[in-house]
């Protein structure tokens, strides 16, 4: 398998994180523009652009789950409140928090500031109101009445009205006067439930109160009296809980629709204007209803399908909220699955009202199952997530593009192709038994194949006669299915037959490949072995035994004769067609290899695994040439482009990465480095030889070189010329000075150079104040690793002084040398002088009392003595003398004559 001549080998491929997790559920705040959407992610809060699911920021939470977000007015400051009751305000210009406190007793479940920005409302489960003045962080207003859970809170829009609406599980609705501090109105009926929502009216007239149990009712403000109830609940409608009412403004673009596409009512004239508001609510369904002053709402749209997702809708749990978006932007509404849904109001053809979805962003997918690329130009990824729906993302917008409903289960598994007549057609197979083929182009479902006894784990297109496609299935039999007969006309899906059927393997089948002519189909199972039939009757023809574990996936070779598998045994294998064999092992993950796909016209090839690694291979030289870990969980999904060869990859944790080959990139790069680096080293030469060494050493720092800079500062040294050195230090940054104690701390560690790195060092320490050296990162390290070495390199030198005092005595007292006076008895006085000052420093305090004391005892000793001790004594000495001189005559004699040395010489 060698290279063809006009193959380029891929060396390297760039990351570019294409899908990530930004939503988690509950709590979010929509920016004034609606250019963003502050998102609570589990203990994170990441600001999301909505023109795509891109994240622009992120904040850092406490630990503990955020439960309530919102904007200050003009989108300056970002209030959020988790699980550990800390209320933080944080300043999006800079991204810092620049103010927190605790003010409830237990989690804070809503936040609500005012339209001045001065004043903060939050309520929780203490069932207690508090309002907290922004600037100082400290509360204005302590409100109690609430019996349960404060769920939702607002202000009054008119802002000289400072009134404030607080909603309990408690069914009651309070309103509280922040002037008098007192409250003013209890909003309830004995037949209300559980207060979801509140929204008041444009003219402050109106208070709107939605009801878990299907019911919105109608406040009167100024006479605090209920005006009229209106059920959600209908006969064909078994949800009865509606999550939130939303306020239509007058004059926004739905309101303008509304009053354009509905003809106008002989009511209206004599009465005010209606107010517009709309519902949503568990069973996933848009509502907008019209309410005149002291008369009756009436529901003047309805959605006919849900958007959400199927599953979440029969669970009952469809939509959580919504919210009309500023600058006429349309209708935001969030699902119980973290999907943002984008609406905008549209004439139909026959002049109705109605709301079309144009953006949808998921903010979690659970984990990724599957991928394709899509399109004539791959601008499209089809992706199977833990959803019954499967979503197909733009890649250019960074946002879902569609999604494609009809299966009962989990889609596990897809491919793609562009058949004979032009239309790109999907093929998906489920945990309910069935295969799908779908058209992108009406994004619908034209067949469905019906058959298999377990999921559906593996389908597999046609490669070169586009007219089938095969499956694989739990129930440990392959399938072939023709879709010779789908009509690009019919509107309704046509049941697939398929056209033969085998009993492959002995345990789950994983994966599925078919070779380039259409001639063999090989499949992968957890029975450890590859099987390869020969289409399309399904005659097996092969069986590759080898592997130690079940296996992930085959692919055939697209110009050898040869299939790649791979396995949960770590290893990635090449076998022969012709015989079975085993041409190459590839061993170099940590865990099980989940994926490995050809890449370079099957010279190449990439794989990723259960370590969430992603690793790229040479065939030809069993090397493994570049590893990539972006990935935070196990990997399942791996599509590679076929036109590009970029490819995509995904997981365990939600996230998609898009690889881009930077090949041709990485060697134009590396050849403009290399250029710019050869024209900055010639000016750092000719800064040398013109004794420029401030620029020189500045060059030398941008160039990485310490060799060069250990040289330049070793010139200043022996010139001692400090001016220079300091001039270019002065230009240094703090990240271009910890690089230099960096170079500075290997060099003391070697003798021959730590006179240099010391020189280097004092002229720092001498220029720059401890408080700036303090600040730099890393000095701590730094100066661990210099003060040991200083140390020692002080002790080293100080014994050699003090050696060198004894070398000169033994050298003056053989005469070799002949010391100049006064240099000596100078040398002689400082050594003195610097011991005399060193035995200072060490003398004890009570030492001069001990020698006075010493003192006496020495003067008691010297008194006279008398003459008869003294005669005595010296008698004794006059012995003494001699017996040493008879000894000394006894050795001279015993000594030989020849070699005879005198002892007085």
């Amino acid at each position: 398998m060698v290279a063809p001549p006009s193959v380029t080998l891929k060396k390297n491929y760039r990351c570019s994180r294409f899908l990530q997790k930004f939503y988690s559920g509950g709590a979010y705040a929509v920016s004034s523009d609606g250019s963003f959407i502050a998102c609570g992610c589990d203990d994170e809060i990441k600001i999301v652009e909505t023109s795509s699911s891109h994240v622009r920021q992120i904040l850092e939470g406490d630990g503990e789950e955020v439960t309530a977000l919102t904007l200050s007015p003009g989108d300056r400051f970002l209030f959020s409140a988790s699980h550990s009751r800390l209320i933080r305000v944080w300043d999006l210009s800079s991204l810092k928090c620049i103010r927190s406190w605790k003010g409830h007793d237990g989690p804070v479940t809503n936040l609500s500031c005012h339209s001045s920005g001065g004043l903060l409302a939050t309520v929780g489960a203490d069932a207690t109101v508090r309002v907290w003045d922004v600037d100082g962080g400290f509360c204005t207003h302590l409100f109690r009445g609430h019996t349960g859970v404060v769920t939702c809170i607002a202000f009054h829009p008119d802002p000289k009205r400072l009134l404030l609406f607080s909603g309990s599980d408690d069914e009651s609705v309070l309103v509280w006067n922040l002037e008098s501090k007192k409250r003013i109105a209890v909003l309830k009926e004995s037949d209300t439930s559980r207060v979801s929502s509140l929204a008041i009216s444009e003219d402050g007239r109106s208070l709107l109160i939605t009801e878990r149990g299907g019911v919105v009712t109608v406040w009167d403000l100024q006479k605090y009296s209920r005006q009229q109830t209106i059920t959600i609940k209908e006969e064909d409608n078994s949800f009865e809980t509606v999550t939130t009412v939303c306020v239509i403004p007058d004059g926004s673009l739905i309101s303008t629709c509304l009053s354009q596409c509905k003809a106008p009512v002989k009511e209206k004239k004599a009465a005010n204007k209606p107010i517009y508001f709309l519902t949503v609510g568990e069973d996933g369904v848009i509502r907008i209803w019209s309410f005149f002053f002291k008369r009756s709402a009436s529901c003047i749209y309805k959605q006919k399908s849900s958007d959400a997702t199927p599953g979440s809708v029969k669970s009952g749990v469809g939509f959580v909220s919504a919210l009309i978006l500023p600058l006429n932007q349309g209708l935001l509404c969030v699902t119980a699955d973290e999907q943002f849904l984008f609406y905008r109001p549209e004439k139909s053809s026959d002049g109705a009202f109605q709301l079309s979805l144009y953006r949808r962003l998921i903010g979690y997918n659970e984990q990724i199952l599957d991928m394709v690329f899509l399109g004539d130009e791959e601008q499209y990824l089809g992706v199977a997530t833990n959803s019954e729906q499967l979503q197909v993302y733009d890649l250019e917008s960074i946002s879902c593009s569609y999604v494609l409903s009809g299966h009962a289960a989990v889609v596990l598994c897809l491919d793609s192709c562009k058949s004979n007549s032009g239309r790109t057609l999907i093929v998906t197979g489920s945990r309910d038994h069935h295969v799908r083929l779908w058209d992108t182009e009406r994004r619908c479902c034209v067949g469905i194949g019906k058959g298999h006894m377990g999921d559906v784990g593996a389908v597999v297109f046609s490669n070169r006669w586009k007219n089938f496609f095969v499956s694989g299935s739990s129930d440990r039999t392959i399938k072939v299915w023709s879709f010779d007969g789908v009509s690009e006309d019919v509107d309704q899906d046509v049941t697939l037959k398929s056209k033969a059927v085998v009993a492959a393997h002995d345990k789950d089948i994983n994966c599925l490949a078919i070779s380039p002519i259409d001639n063999l189909v090989c499949s992968g199972s957890e029975d450890r072995t590859a099987c390869i039939w020969r289409l399309p009757e399904l005659i097996s023809v092969m069986v590759l035994k080898g592997h130690k574990r079940g296996i992930f996936s085959v692919a055939f070779s697209p110009v050898d004769q040869c299939v790649m598998t791979s396995s949960g045994d770590r290893t990635i294998k090449i076998w022969a067609i012709s015989d079975g064999s085993c041409l190459k092992t590839f061993e170099g993950h940590t865990a099980g290899v989940s994926r490995a796909l050809f890449l370079t016209r099957g010279t190449q090839f990439v794989s990723c695994g259960f370590d969430g690694l992603v690793k790229l291979w040479t065939i030809k030289s069993n090397e493994c040439i570049a590893t990539y870990d972006q990935h935070d969980e196990r990997i399942w999904a791996l599509a590679i482009g076929r036109k590009s060869e970029m490819f995509a990859t995904g997981g365990e944790d939600a996230v998609i990465n898009l690889w881009y080959d930077s090949t041709a990139a990485d060697k134009e790069e590396n050849f403009r480095r290399e250029e710019e680096a050869i024209l900055r080293g010639q000016e750092l030469e000719n800064a040398i030889s013109d004794a420029d060494y401030a620029k020189a050493i500045q060059l030398a720092f941008e160039l990485r070189r310490p060799h060069k800079l250990f040289e330049l500062f070793s010139q200043l040294c022996r010139r001692d010329a400090a001016d220079p050195l300091e001039k270019s230090l002065h230009n240094l940054g703090k990240d271009e000075l910890r690089v230099l104690l960096e170079y500075v701390r290997e060099w003391n560690t070697k003798p021959k150079l730590c006179h240099v790195a010391n020189f280097v060092l004092s002229r720092v320490f001498k220029m720059f104040p401890p408080t700036e050296v303090i600040e730099m990162k890393g000095i701590s390290e730094l100066l661990e690793g210099l003060i040991p070495y200083a140390q020692r390199h002080f002790s080293r030198i100080d014994r050699l002084v003090r050696s060198s005092y004894l070398l000169d005595y033994i050298l003056n007292e053989m005469s070799v040398i002949e010391p100049e006076n006064g240099a000596l008895q100078s040398i002689e006085t400082s050594v003195l002088s610097s011991e005399i000052v060193a035995l200072e420093n060490h003398i004890p305090s009570n030492l001069p009392k001990l020698a006075d004391d010493n003192y006496e005892a020495v003067n008691e000793e010297s008194k006279p003595i008398s003459p008869d001790v003294e005669e005595k004594v010296s008698s004794k000495k006059r012995k003494t003398n001699k017996l040493k001189k008879a000894s000394s005559a006894k050795k001279a004699k015993s000594a030989p004559t020849g070699g005879s040395i005198s002892l007085e010489a």
